[in-house]
C-alpha cells in the first residue's frame, strides 16, 4: 500500500522518510523535489508491501510530530486523470 505523507519538515530526505517509518517493512521512500530548485516540496510517499502493517503506519503516524512540524499520513489517492492546468497568459 502506498501512504501519502505530508506536511513533512524542508530537512528530511529520501533517507530520512524512510527512517520516519522505522520498524515497517518500507520497500519504497520518495520525498517529491521541485524540479527546479531541487528542494523539497515538503511531501513524500512511503510504500509498505504489508496492508495490514500499512493501516497500522497510518495510525500510528498521522498527527506525529516531526522536527517540530506534525505530519499527515493517509492512504495515497492514484493520480488518475487530471484537467489540464490553465494559465492566464497575456498576449502583447
Amino acid at each position: 500500500m502506498k501512504l501519502y505523507v505530508g506536511n513533512l519538515p524542508f530537512s528530511v530526505d529520501d533517507e530520512g522518510l524512510k527512517k520516519i517509518f522505522e520498524g515497517y517493512e518500507v520497500s519504497e521512500a520518495t520525498l517529491i523535489k521541485d524540479k527546479f530548485s531541487g528542494r523539497s516540496k515538503g511531501f513524500g510517499f512511503v510504500t509498505i508491501d504489508d496492508d495490514k502493517a500499512a493501516k497500522k503506519a497510518i495510525s500510528d503516524f498521522n498527527g506525529k510530530s516531526v522536527d517540530g512540524r506534525e505530519i499527515k499520513v493517509s492512504e495515497a489517492k492514484p493520480m488518475g486523470d487530471r484537467p489540464k492546468r490553465e494559465f492566464n497568459r497575456r498576449r502583447f
